[in-house]
Parts: structure tokens; C-alpha cells; sequence
């Protein structure tokens, strides 16, 4: 089992940058497919991007701008954010789930959540 705590939200503008980080107690992150997601208001919890052993994948709507990273010796996982658009505003939430063959994109695929935390990009 393993805890997850994000930190690092905040309001920012547009074409600011933001780092996440997302600190894992119990069991080591890379144990694990890592994964972020985001829920803005009124829609669904989409996959955002996520790392399985050494590879990465990520949403159309963040490639370029997003970079998902891990540290093993500090247990976390961190998602570095630039050129922020307001469209990105949502709560971002870190998962951990089971290592498999494949990313896994979908919520329900992620066993472990941390509690959120609000990224919110003024215009």
C-alpha cells in the first residue's frame, strides 16, 4: 500500500509555470505506474500524464508543455508545468497503480490516490 500526498498548487497566469510534486510513504514510487490526472468543474477526471517504469506518456492537450518526472531517493513523483494555460485549471490529483504492460490511462486502472491540489491559471 501506498500514501500519496500532492503540494505545489497555487494561482498563476498565463505562461507561468508550476511545479507539482507528489510524496509517497509505504511502499517506493517506483513500484508502481505513477499517473496524474485533473478534474476542472462540472467534468470528468482526466488522465493528464503518467510514467511506468521509464516511460512516459501524456495527454494531447499537455505534450510539450508537461514533464512528468520521478526521484527514487526522495520517493516522489513531480509534474513541471509551463506556458500554463487557463484551461489547465483543475484540481490535480497523483495515482499510483499496479506495474503492468501498458500505461494505464484510465482512472479506474489507478489504485491509490492523493487528496488533490488546485492549480487555478488566471487569463
Amino acid at each position: 500500500q501506498v500514501q500519496l500526498v500532492e503540494s505545489g498548487g497555487g494561482l498563476v497566469q498565463a505562461g507561468d509555470s508550476l511545479r507539482l510534486s507528489c510524496a509517497a510513504s509505504g511502499r517506493t514510487v517506483s513500484s508502481y505506474t505513477m499517473g496524474w490526472f485533473r478534474q476542472a468543474p462540472g467534468k470528468e477526471r482526466e488522465f493528464v500524464t503518467g510514467i511506468m517504469r521509464s516511460i512516459t506518456y501524456y495527454a494531447d492537450s499537455v505534450k510539450g508543455r508537461f514533464t512528468i518526472s520521478r526521484d527514487n531517493a526522495k520517493n516522489t513523483v513531480y509534474l513541471q508545468m509551463n506556458s500554463l494555460k487557463p484551461e489547465d485549471t483543475a484540481v490535480y490529483y497523483c495515482a499510483a497503480g499496479r506495474l503492468g504492460v501498458a500505461m494505464k490511462r484510465s482512472r479506474y486502472e489507478y489504485d491509490y490516490w492523493g487528496q488533490g491540489t488546485q492549480v487555478t491559471v488566471s487569463s
